[in-house]
């Protein structure tokens, strides 16, 4: 069996800095193996009651066939991709930016008499964009492209009496890589008769659902009452500053019969959650068909999402993405893909695509191969690699799932502002990357030029279990996990978000030997989540 030691903490410069050195790795000082902690009694109590049985021979041939193929399969993607993104470099860019960038109102023509409807941009605010050239043209060309994320069902729609207003959001990806929210809601127009509804857009590089969803209440509120009065809104908003995280901004606007409101945007306090919503994910996905989505989109496969309402694959899409914070999804992500340019889901590359049902005829056509099909509206898998249950490690998988049918038990012992179910999904999800990555800070080595590297293979042998240990020779050759430690070499400072604080709580039980710290943690994450309350 593997293992290493844990540095002496008297030695180290910063005591809450650890390095591994040839001293550290004594066999004379007590050594502790990594992982040790997934095989706690909680753990082998949720295994006895979650993992289905197999006979040995069996599990193990297909296990080994399914583990040389994913990682022959991710090697040959490594080299792809030099640029990383990341949550904290985005945020970055974001503090000298405004709330957003431009907004559009989207509407439904025919060319000709017989003819489908076509999406066009029928206003624009603001109307030049004085930005760089690069933006400029950059804007130009999602210009083009934002009528059909608007309406990407834009031929089946004819004019009707009534409609309940709908809101969702799409994404656009810069040639670098960045990305842009497209935030909609789309409306029937006030009047009489049959009518075509419109869409309103805001674009801008802040994800936030809550927020925006708010501004476009507000839009909608002055659209019924006078298309005239939307502008002068958006231009308050524009010229408002940028909220700073946990922080609130007012927006004055003149609103006939009323006065001049004022309206309140708050961003919540922790940005990874900004833009997600769990409920919508379990109300469409099974505890165990997320976990094979989720597992899927460890090893940057290729998934579909399927679902008859933009809202749901939005939504939906959003969320599933915001399961692998610390990591970043690297790879071709749209949430609403228009009809028309289906054939990207025949890229060989891994990506993260929502189709309307109404494409699924089309998408059967297509010779799409090793595709991960989830269809939302009756939580179902339409095409699969048979593997997506072998590929996390068994207790670990079983521990998760255990957490996850508990949320809505586990979310209300929670009494906050922000939404519990959220909180409670989300640190499920990190304190399984605890339990896999957690200690890779033992094993990041200072260099010459004041960087860190990390000691790749020592960290993964540091791992006592075999299946933890598979996993991690797969995991760590994506490029997920590439951008993850490249930022965290390159830092000087360590990072301080959530996940190296619950790292950081993880790794302080481990000098003294013992699990019972661990297994209290534990104990405490499976129950009430106690450590919620650790800010």
């Amino acid at each position: 069996m593997s293992g290493t030691t844990l540095p002496d903490k008297k030695s180290s410069v910063c005591p809450k800095a650890y390095t591994i050195s040839q001293e550290a790795l004594s066999p004379r000082q007590t050594s502790y193996v990594f992982g040790v902690p997934a095989v706690s009694m909680w753990l082998l109590f949720l295994s006895k009651r979650c993992i289905a049985t197999r006979t040995m021979s069996q599990s193990l041939i297909f296990f080994f066939i399914a583990h040389s193929q994913r990682l022959v399969h991710v090697k040959s993607r490594l080299k792809q991709t030099l640029r990383y993104q990341t949550l904290e470099r985005d945020l970055i860019e974001y503090q000298e930016r405004q709330l957003f960038e431009y907004f559009v109102v989207v509407s439904l023509h025919k060319k000709q008499a017989g003819a489908a409807y076509v999406p066009e941009v029928t206003q624009q605010f603001p109307l030049k964009l004085e930005r760089s050239f690069k933006f400029m043209r950059e804007a130009e060309d999602q210009l083009k492209a934002i009528p059909q994320f608007c309406f990407p069902d834009a031929k089946d729609w004819a004019p009707i009496h009534q409609f309940a207003s709908e809101t969702f959001s799409f994404v656009l990806t810069g040639e670098d890589g960045s990305r842009r929210f497209g935030y909609c809601r789309r409306l029937l127009p006030s009047g009489k008769g049959k009518r075509l509804p419109e869409v309103y857009c805001i674009v801008s590089r802040l994800g936030c659902f809550n927020l925006f969803s708010k501004i476009l209440d507000e839009v909608e509120k002055r659209r019924g009452i006078s298309p005239a009065l939307v502008q002068p809104l958006m231009r308050s908003v524009m010229e408002a500053p940028f909220p700073a995280l946990g922080r609130t901004i007012t927006v004055k606007n003149f609103l006939p019969g009323s006065g001049t409101e004022v309206i309140e945007l708050r961003r919540p306090l922790d940005s990874r959650l900004e833009h997600v919503d769990f409920e919508s994910l379990f109300t469409s996905l099974s505890v165990r068909h997320l976990s094979r989505v989720f597992a899927s989109l460890l090893l940057e496969r290729r998934v579909i999402f399927i679902a008859d309402k933009l809202s749901t694959l939005s939504k939906c899409c959003h969320a599933t993405v915001a399961l692998l914070y610390p990591f970043t999804w690297q790879h071709t992500y749209i949430p609403v893909l228009p009809p028309s340019m289906i054939d990207i889901v025949c890229s060989p590359t891994p990506f993260l695509i929502g189709l309307l049902s109404s494409s699924l005829p089309r998408l059967k056509e297509l010779p799409v191969e090793e595709v991960l099909v989830v269809d939302l509206v009756n939580n179902r898998f339409l095409r699969q690699m048979e593997d997506e249950d072998s590929i996390l490690p068994r207790k670990l998988q079983a521990a998760l799932e255990h957490i996850l049918e508990q949320r809505n038990e586990l979310a209300s012992d929670k009494e906050e502002e922000t939404s519990p179910l959220n909180e409670v999904v989300s640190e499920a999800f990190v304190r399984f990357f605890v339990e896999i990555v957690g200690h890779y800070s033992l094993f990041l080595t200072p260099t010459e030029r004041e960087e860190r590297t990390l000691q790749r293979e020592a960290f993964r042998k540091s791992v006592s279990s075999k299946s933890l240990r598979r996993f991690l020779e797969v995991f760590m050759e994506t490029q997920m996990f590439g951008g993850f430690i490249q930022e965290r070499e390159l830092r000087k400072q360590g990072v301080r978000g959530l996940f190296e604080v619950r790292a950081q709580e993880y790794l302080e039980t481990l000098p003294s030997g013992e699990q019972s710290g661990v297994n209290r943690f534990l104990k405490g994450l499976g129950s009430k989540m106690k450590f919620l309350h650790k800010k």
